[in-house]
């Protein structure tokens, strides 16, 4: 059989095909191409040939997913969390399970520390048992994705990848909701409680930094581990060092958690003398005392976006380089107690 030859769209040579495009090429429905690639009945033998070619001068490669629908094969997703201890991640997993489940998938979770070396290690862990990955991967991306193939990445919290499935969080947002409310309680001075590891700001601390500038409100940023006991002890020294911040907004509810700590055993009332807002809405928050203010994420929405990813990628109904593929997620302020 003579080669069939179809050019590449310009600006599309770096894209994996999708079923989309065999279909669009072969100019059937993705069904047909579903039973052409797994050699159904109730496709001629011609139109099987000719879809079967069109795919190889795609470059298109069924997914396991796909030929598991048609054998009936379970699928498999990987998780790779770093870490258990802040209660975001069981929250986290328990929807991306719950979502995972209802579609009679299973779940495997690999979690990791070393931030250095555990995603990738991770993902190497993973690959041999499942379909497609969900991950935390921060700048391991480009070797997460060569371990895995073709097989689809879904990142979470990071936008810098074209060649993955991403759920990103909408950070000048959230800076814009907690600043705006500080402000309107006529609080003109932030410090922010930052968690980076190679210097700078993260992400979430050169958010509010921009927003803090835009509004004309002077910021003092510190920096600590992921951690209740860190934000304690760094909080601890800023007031020992005679500082008398108004409002604190933490990198997480963890560190606004040792951050409230720290101010109520220097003596100081929250929110009269100073402010607390922390970020990602954990059930912990409401047990503090004073319950805690936060920038919380519907935790069940984003599990159930990143599974809905995945299944749409392994599909083959989206590109990992489309727009489809990235989903921009918003926080929400929970006024309580502490601010």
């Amino acid at each position: 059989m003579e080669s069939i030859k179809v050019a590449a769209a310009p600006g599309t040579a770096a894209r994996r095909a999708t079923i989309v495009d065999v279909a669009t090429a072969a100019g059937v429905s993705k069904q047909t191409v579903t039973r052409a690639m797994n050699n159904m009945p109730g496709i001629k033998a011609e139109t099987r040939d000719r879809i079967q070619q069109l795919a190889k001068d795609l470059g298109y490669v069924p997914s396991r997913f796909a030929k598991g629908l048609a054998q009936g094969a379970q699928i498999s997703v990987g998780l790779a969390i770093p870490g258990l201890t802040n209660p975001y991640f069981p929250a986290f997993i328990a929807s991306v399970v719950e979502h995972a489940t209802g579609l009679g998938w299973q779940v495997v979770i690999s979690d990791y520390v070393d931030k250095a070396v555990g995603p990738v290690s991770a993902v190497s862990q993973l690959a041999p048992q499942v379909d497609a990955v969900i991950g935390y991967l921060g700048n391991e991306t480009g070797a997460s994705q060569e371990i895995l193939g073709r097989r689809p990445l879904v990142l979470l919290d990071l936008t810098s990848s074209n060649s993955a499935g991403q759920v990103s969080f909408d950070y000048a947002h959230a800076a814009s909701l907690a600043l705006d409310h500080l402000a309107g309680q006529g609080r003109r001075h932030i410090t922010y409680l930052d968690y980076v590891r190679d210097g700078g700001l993260s992400v979430r601390g050169q958010a509010f930094a921009r927003r803090a500038g835009e509004m004309g409100m002077s910021t003092t940023f510190l920096n600590c581990a992921d951690s209740a006991a860190s934000a304690r002890e760094t909080i601890a020294g800023f007031l020992a060092g005679g500082n008398r911040p108004e409002a604190i907004v933490t990198f997480n509810d963890l560190m606004a958690a040792g951050t409230m700590k720290a101010l109520t055993a220097a003596g100081r009332s929250i929110p009269g003398d100073c402010a607390v807002i922390g970020m990602d809405g954990i059930a912990m928050g409401e047990l503090l005392t004073p319950e805690l203010t936060t920038l919380a994420l519907d935790l069940r929405e984003v599990g159930a976006v990143a599974v809905r990813l995945v299944e749409r990628l392994l599909a083959g109904e989206l590109s990992p380089a489309g727009d489809d593929s990235r989903v921009v997620l918003k926080h929400q302020l929970i006024v309580r107690e502490s601010a």
